[in-house]
């Protein structure tokens, strides 16, 4: 491994959007802290934040860099900072989007040529880069951000169609030759699912694309989820290697408040806050980076949080255009009744930090994948509040599988997320988490699953185990296409 030609050589390629290029990164860094040399590969609107969180791994001696691919924006009509998904405000603007993703093939060709990689990771929405790697004899492996479960159960779903057999959006069906007797509604399916649209045949192309490829790279341990990862590998028969969390490869305190946009506030600041707090009094909420709440919705989240009684620290989207605290949303002279109870954050939040602090006693997440195994790693017990994409699935994961959490009542799969919870749910859920019995068995199933997640990362365990597993199996591929020419 310290000769040059023996180094594995890996192109790394995220989608542009928070939630799939930060744990990307990880992936990059991981794999370079095992001896092979990382490529990421950005746009010119994402390269310093990617340099900014690969810094301390380069700067350690391990090999791992940045090439940059530019988006055709113009060419499809966009403007042209519009370069990353949060930039894509309207349904309207996401097609041209995808499709100015789609035109990057000639880009990757020419960077393959010249940098010669062994392997390519990209991103599962990136269905075309399979043609790609054919064209120069490399693997492509798919990179999913999200958990065996929901990858699983949605394609049974798909496969076997369970909604289409049921009376009315709201009436329950189980998922069909699934582990657990796990129940959906028509309503909590993606839209693209539950009638055909555009996206449905994009979707269709990302499923057989994943196929063809080499096989799978997942954030998820065996441990979390082991019916599902057998599932998986087994009865839907997908080659895959489970080397997450991938959170946990950050072990410095710098590197876990560089991951993803600069915080909107002082993390020290943050932190001090959270120091005058007594162990699991404080509940976090924050929903990702690209749901969109409505004032109304915001306004009921207010309310119940106050209510609630206990302390809080809320993550809310900053509209540029409106002065911090004179939001509609916002209760009367609320940030002064609740200064010594609550702090909000508008913008980014080190939330890897912020949940790993002992006063953190519970999560209110939009069930994002990268947010559960946040929480799971931390050992923090959750509300769980879906919003879109895959999240009612992992909402099923965490209440019904798990048991490390409670979900908020929300009953439908929706974009832009309207004000369906009402604060009294809120209030309930919050106190739920926090206080009593049911918390502390919910927290005792969360420390006892962290203390699994270590495990599963560190020299030996089943993570790294797979990771090492994958490095092999890729030299040895190398060897035989070498022997070949």
């Amino acid at each position: 491994m310290s000769s040059e030609s023996h180094q594995l050589r890996i192109f790394f390629f995220p989608f542009m959007a928070p939630g799939h290029m930060i744990p990307m990164i990880d992936l990059a860094k991981l794999f370079a802290t095992r001896g092979c040399k990382s490529t990421l590969i950005a746009t010119p609107h994402d390269e310093p934040t990617v340099w900014k969180s690969i810094a301390k791994t380069k700067d350690s001696g391990f090999d791992i860099d940045v090439v940059t691919v530019t988006l055709p924006l113009k060419e499809v009509g966009l403007p042209e900072d519009s370069g990353s998904l949060s930039k894509i405000t309207t349904m309207e603007m996401r097609k041209p989007f995808m499709r100015a993703i789609r035109m990057l093939d000639r880009q990757l060709e020419l960077l393959i040529e010249k940098l010669i990689p062994d392997c390519l990771i990209s991103d599962i929405f990136f269905p075309w880069t399979i043609e790609v790697a054919a064209k120069f004899g490399i693997p492509r492996l798919v990179f999913h951000g999200t958990s065996a479960f929901s990858m699983a159960g949605s394609e049974c779903v798909r496969l076997y169609e369970p909604h289409k057999k049921v009376s009315c959006d709201s009436e329950p069906f189980a998922i069909p030759n699934f582990p657990g007797e796990i129940t959906l509604t028509r309503m909590q399916l993606q839209d693209f699912v539950r009638e055909e649209n555009e996206f449905t045949k994009f979707h269709n192309e990302v499923k057989e694309s994943e196929k063809r490829s080499y096989g799978v790279v997942m954030n998820s341990f065996h441990e979390l989820e082991p019916a599902y990862a057998d599932h998986y590998r087994t009865f839907l028969g997908r080659r895959s290697w489970f080397v997450g969390p991938l959170s946990l490869c950050n072990k410095e305190t710098k590197d876990k408040a560089h991951r993803g946009n600069r915080a909107s506030i002082d993390q020290h600041e943050c932190l001090k806050w959270l120091d005058s707090k007594q162990p699991n009094s404080v509940i976090y909420v924050c929903f990702g980076s690209m749901t969109n709440f409505n004032a109304a919705q915001l306004h009921e989240l207010a309310v119940g949080l106050e209510a609630s009684g206990q302390r809080f620290i809320w993550v809310v989207k900053k509209d540029p255009n409106v002065e911090e605290g004179k939001e509609e949303w916002l209760p009367d002279g609320y940030e002064s009744r609740i200064r010594n109870k609550g702090l909000i954050i508008r913008g980014w939040a080190p939330q890897v930090r912020i949940l790993d602090h002992e006063a953190i006693g519970g999560f209110v997440t939009h069930c994002g994948w990268n947010s559960i195994l946040e929480a799971v790693t931390a050992g923090v017990p959750m509300v769980t509040w879906p919003v879109a994409a895959e999240q009612f699935y992992n909402e099923k994961l965490v209440t019904r599988v798990l048991k490390i959490g409670i979900d908020v009542g929300v009953k439908q799969w929706v974009v832009s997320f309207g004000g369906s919870v009402k604060s009294e749910k809120v209030e309930e859920a919050v106190k739920r988490v926090l206080v009593g019995e049911e918390a502390g068995e919910m927290r005792r199933r969360a420390r006892a699953l962290a203390e699994m997640a270590g495990g599963a990362v560190e020299e030996g365990g089943s993570s790294w185990s797979d990771l090492g597993a994958l490095i092999q199996e890729l030299k040895s591929h190398r060897l035989a296409r070498t022997k070949k020419i």
